[in-house]
């Protein structure tokens, strides 16, 4: 394959069965390709990990985490986690291939279409939080929870995806290289302080993408990472007014102790019942639904 991961990969078969077509998207982990399944004649997502590159003990690290992502996520069969189809290791780079799916993320949807109501983001919570419910139960952290990483589809249906970080708990020396990964403004504390992260970080990181889902933005961003990071760690947290009804919620999602935030059954039993609530208030008045997606992939 030529150079990087660019459009002149387009043709190209990975692992003799994968055509890649186009460029989907690209992180701080790799860049996801639009390809052709050749012997099940479906289109699928091709990520291609573009850390790790080689035979270096960095890159084998790299090389460990990729296949941890890949075993971790194949396990778990849920409407709301994406669906890994296969891992595979070509001309030294590491592909994970996963379904395809129309749908935009919603960073995208809050950049092209504006914040959601509190509603439509309890909606789309709900859904995530159901997600971690079950990656928890299988001892996989997600690590990297944001708008970015939550597909929307047309009907509202939401998936939780890119486990580009995710790590198994109690497997040692996949993470431990003293490097932050992640983004910064949807850090819970403890990670940022390098302590063991557990199930309580991802519900930290839900409850800041609940604030940028109805306000557009994480209500920790600063100028700088590192100043965004201070902010995480040092400053009390500031719960914008706009989310409303979500506000107990995202106070609780907030403590800084780990211990004390609420596990993802509370989470999903509060969203639900203010959900129900919700509903029951807007009978019979004009409501904003998440907007509808436009043919995409699953980053």
């Amino acid at each position: 394959m030529p150079g990087g991961p660019g459009d002149g990969w387009a043709g190209f078969v990975v692992g003799a069965r994968y055509e890649l077509e186009s460029v989907l998207g690209s992180g701080g982990m790799g860049t996801v390709w639009r390809a052709r399944d050749q012997l099940l004649d479906r289109p699928v997502a091709a990520k291609v990990v573009t850390t790790g590159w080689g035979r270096s003990a960095s890159q084998r690290t790299f090389r460990e985490r990729s296949l941890r992502e890949a075993q971790a996520t194949a396990r778990i069969n849920h409407p709301n986690v994406v669906r890994v189809y296969d891992y595979v290791e070509d001309d030294d780079r590491l592909w994970i291939v996963m379904e395809l799916l129309d749908a935009r993320s919603l960073d995208t949807i809050l950049e092209e279409d504006g914040p959601l109501s509190p509603h439509a983001a309890a909606a789309m919570a709900v859904q995530i939080v159901r997600a971690l419910g079950v990656v928890h139960a299988r001892g996989v952290i997600h690590r990297d929870v944001k708008p970015g990483n939550v597909l929307i589809e047309r009907d509202g249906h939401a998936v939780l995806t890119d486990f580009g970080i995710a790590a198994l708990e109690g497997v040692s020396g996949l993470t431990g290289t003293g490097a932050i990964l992640g983004s910064p403004e949807f850090m819970a504390p403890e990670r940022i302080e390098s302590e063991h992260p557990g199930p309580a970080s991802d519900l930290w990181s839900l409850g800041v993408t609940l604030c940028a889902a109805v306000t557009g933005a994480s209500p920790f961003r600063r100028s700088t990472p590192v100043a965004t990071m201070h902010a995480i760690v040092i400053a009390e947290p500031e719960v914008p007014e706009e989310i409303g009804p979500l506000s107990p919620l995202v106070h609780a999602l907030f403590r800084r102790d780990p211990g004390a935030r609420p596990d993802a059954t509370e989470v999903e039993a509060r969203l639900t019942e203010l959900l129900a609530v919700e509903g029951r208030r807007h009978v019979g008045e004009p409501t904003r639904p998440i907007p509808p997606s436009a043919p995409a992939g699953r980053p």
